[in-house]
């Protein structure tokens, strides 16, 4: 049986992110894992982006949703998130980005856009953060 399009989704951009963690001023990312809130709840975010020194990280989050933006109550419970884990920042990753109201929520909450395509694979991939664009590509010949 094929893993879920969004399972292999959150694997690719945790990969991905780790390739890049510098751009984001940090040591490494993490998989998928389970953090514990401040108000007793756990949280099981997508990835966790975890600074050299260890004392940071960042919550990410992906939604591979394909036929409309990141709303605002999506990005709203990420910054709810972030503030009981006690993280840093967060990262939100889509394929095609946040709407509008979402911008807003973001900015204030010190979450980080990105946007990776919906097909990406570890070595096919476009990736926009930050105002930087990176691609990967794999040459199939027969």
């Amino acid at each position: 049986m094929p893993e879920k399009q969004w399972k292999t989704y959150e694997e690719v951009a945790a990969y991905l992110l780790n390739q890049f963690a510098e751009h984001f001023d940090l040591g490494r990312f993490e998989g998928k894992q389970v953090v514990a809130g401040e108000s007793g709840t756990e949280w099981e975010i997508d990835a966790k982006g975890c600074a050299n020194n260890g004392s940071n990280f960042i919550v990410v989050e992906c939604k591979r949703h394909t036929k409309t933006g990141i709303s605002q109550a999506i990005t709203a419970a990420l910054a709810w998130s972030i503030q009981d884990t006690g993280a840093s920042g967060g990262i939100l990753v889509s394929p095609i980005g946040l709407q509008e109201g979402a911008k807003k929520v973001a900015a204030k909450a010190g979450i980080v856009e990105v946007v990776l395509n919906q097909d990406s694979t570890t070595s096919d991939y476009v990736l926009q953060f930050l105002n930087q664009v990176c691609l990967g590509f794999s040459d199939n010949m027969n």
